[in-house]
C-alpha cells in the first residue's frame, strides 16, 4: 500500500514515517501543500495522513486534490480539536480525524479500519438488488440497471450505511464533479428521485425520506 504523509512538524515526520513503514506500507512524505501536489502528480496513493495547518495553505486543499485524482482514504492529523474544524474536514472529504498527540497503536488501527471500510465487498446484495463493484454494474434480478456516475456513487453510499439516517450534507460529499467541486443541493434531490425510479420494481429496498433529517436506505415493509 502506498501512503502519502503530509506533515510539517519535522520532529514527528521521521518517527511517524518509520512507524508506518513497519506495517509494510510505502510512505511518501511532504511538508507543504505544494509538495503534496507534486507527489500526487508523480504517483497515486491508497491512503493519506494530512495535517490541516501547513506553511503554504491548508490540508483541506490537499484533501480536495486527492479527491480529484482518485479514491484514496484520507485521515486528518491535527492539533485542532474544535467542532468547526472537524466538520469542515469531514465535509471536505476526509474519512477520519485524529487529534494530536495520538498513540501509535491507535493511529495504525484507525488507518486499517478506514481502509477496510472503503474497500468493502466486491458484491453488494440487498433483496433483488446486486451491485458488482469490480465492474460498477447494477442489477435488479437479472436485469442490468443503467446508472449515471453520480447515481452510482450515491447508491454506494446508501448501501454502505443500511438503516442509517444520512444527512444531505453527507450525501453531497458523494457527488463531487470532475473538477472536485460540490454539486448543488438541487442535484442531490434530482439524483435521489432518479435512483428511486430506476430501483422501484423488484428491489425490495428503497430510499426513504426522513423529514428534517435526510434519507435512509431501508427494506420495504412488505419485502
Amino acid at each position: 500500500m502506498k501512503l502519502l504523509l503530509v506533515e510539517d512538524e519535522a520532529a514527528i515526520v521521521l518517527p511517524l514515517q518509520k512507524l508506518l513503514e513497519r506495517q509494510g506500507w510505502l510512505v511518501t512524505a511532504a511538508a507543504t501543500v505544494a509538495g503534496a501536489q507534486k507527489a500526487m502528480e508523480r504517483e497515486s496513493f491508497d491512503a493519506a495522513l494530512v495535517d490541516l495547518g501547513l506553511p503554504d495553505g491548508s490540508g483541506e486543499e490537499v484533501c480536495c486534490a486527492l479527491r480529484q485524482r482518485g479514491d484514496a482514504a484520507i485521515l486528518i492529523l491535527t492539533a485542532r480539536a474544535d467542532e468547526g474544524s472537524v466538520v469542515r474536514a469531514l465535509e471536505g472529504g476526509a474519512d477520519d480525524y485524529i487529534i494530536k498527540p495520538f498513540r501509535a497503536g491507535e493511529l495504525i488501527s484507525r488507518v486499517k479500519a478506514v481502509l477496510r471500510r472503503r474497500k468493502g465487498p466486491e458484491l453488494l446484495q440487498f433483496g433483488g438488488l446486486t451491485v458488482d463493484r469490480r465492474s460498477a454494474r447494477v442489477f435488479v434480478g437479472e436485469a442490468q440497471i443503467p446508472l449515471t456516475a453520480q447515481e452510482y456513487r450515491l447508491l454506494l453510499v446508501f448501501l454502505s450505511n443500511p438503516g442509517q439516517i444520512l444527512e444531505r450534507g453527507q450525501l453531497l460529499q458523494a457527488l463531487w464533479d470532475q473538477e472536485g467541486n460540490f454539486v448543488n443541493d438541487n442535484t442531490l434531490t434530482v439524483t435521489v428521485k432518479r435512483l428511486r425510479e430506476k430501483l422501484a420494481e423488484g428491489c425490495g429496498w428503497h430510499i426513504a425520506t426522513v423529514r428534517g433529517l435526510g434519507y435512509r436506505w431501508e427494506e420495504e415493509p412488505d419485502a
